[in-house]
């Protein structure tokens, strides 16, 4: 049987409110014709200035860090970092925090609605490795999250975030270098479920006039985050383990060219692109880079700072196949050219910050 709702729009012009019919086809409840216009409640200049933010999936690594990227550009209270879980006391008392389940329409509207959001970054999902182990997990909040979060992006007219990663292109996409556009067909849940992010976003920009944002990480290298369940672990796995006891066993080949960026790059590359002018994106999704290497080549900086370092390999043959999809080297000329993207850390930085953490603490925060 069809359901039907009622869903009312505000118009552009001043003329009396549109009734549109919409049939109820799965958890998000939101379906509007192409001709239909979004306009969220009218607030002063001063206000529209700064966005009000919510950060889903936010206990991630990415999270934490965006957050406080972000509260230090917009205010602590204008940006509500959100998840399923328990946030530790530290990140609690740092600035707003709620609990929001992706898969919770309803719910989702309210926190959009209650707290006036204007931007909204969906970082909730499972990773590679994770997702393999969980496929019909992956698939629900990868991607029946996803239409929850692009449904209550449009309606509420918001700029909506969604990374994307190296993930998603596969073993038939172009390897070195991987452009912005080409064939994509990934092997994995997680790269599947990003791929299906960028078509839907494209989609709702093009159909519904949503202003969908999206970056394609490389591996994001932290010091201070637990490892996600993503294939490039080992490069902040292995800072703990030179610090630790001088050797590693690292689960890739030694000759695994990955891209990889530390997260102070990941971060601000993610705020520039939101802050960029809708007129210089020639494009809704981009490649970032920062640096390429393999084990091999990582462990070899590392030993310029920990004599006698020794790097062992026990190959996981479920991560190697993941690996050898992935892009080596990603192009994102794009990126530089049209909102001035442009990294600061290269192999040689990024290993002397990670080991002046003295490693007790490093961790990988994975967007891959």
């Amino acid at each position: 049987m069809q359901v039907f709702r009622v869903l009312r729009l505000r118009p552009a012009c001043r003329c009396p409110s549109t009734v549109v019919p919409f049939r109820l086809l799965g958890s998000s409840p939101w379906q509007s014709p192409a001709s239909a216009s979004f306009h969220s409640t009218s607030f002063s200049e001063a206000e529209a200035d700064i966005p009000r933010v919510l950060i889903t999936g936010g206990l991630g690594q990415l999270g934490v860090g965006l957050a406080n990227l972000l509260r230090k550009r917009f205010g602590k209270d204008n940006v509500i970092l959100s998840d399923i879980k328990k946030p530790p006391a530290p990140i609690f008392h740092s600035g707003p925090f709620v609990y929001a389940d992706i898969l919770d329409y309803k719910h989702l509207r309210e926190i959009v609605v209650n707290n006036r959001i204007t931007w909204l970054l969906h970082y909730s999902a499972l990773l590679s490795a994770v997702g393999e182990a969980n496929v019909s997990l992956a698939r629900a909040v990868n991607i029946t999250g996803l239409h929850n979060i692009l449904d209550v992006a449009a309606e509420h007219n918001l700029r909506l975030f969604v990374p994307s990663t190296i993930g998603a292109f596969g073993p038939t996409s172009p390897r070195n270098p991987t452009p912005d556009l080409c064939i994509q067909r990934p092997r994995t849940i997680y790269g599947v479920s990003k791929v299906h992010a960028e078509l839907m976003g494209e989609y709702y920009h093009y159909r519904y006039g949503l202003d969908f944002r999206c970056l394609r990480y490389p591996g994001i290298i932290s010091a201070d985050s637990q490892p996600g369940g993503g294939t490039t672990d080992y490069a902040v796995q292995i800072f703990h383990a030179a610090a630790k006891n001088g050797k590693f066993e690292c689960n890739l080949e030694a000759s695994s060219r990955l891209p990889m960026m530390y997260i102070d790059d990941c971060l601000r590359a993610t705020l520039e692109v939101m802050e960029a002018p809708a007129e210089a994106l020639s494009m809704r999704i981009y490649n970032i880079n920062a640096m390429s290497f393999t084990p091999e080549e990582l462990a070899r900086e590392v030993c310029k700072h920990v004599p006698g370092f020794q790097i062992t390999y026990s190959v996981d043959p479920l991560r190697q196949a993941i690996a050898d999809s992935w892009p080596m080297n990603l192009d994102d000329s794009n990126a530089r050219k049209d909102w001035g993207w442009k990294h600061d850390f290269d192999l040689p930085e990024l290993v002397t910050l990670m080991l002046n953490f003295h490693g007790s603490n490093s961790r990988v925060a994975r967007a891959s």
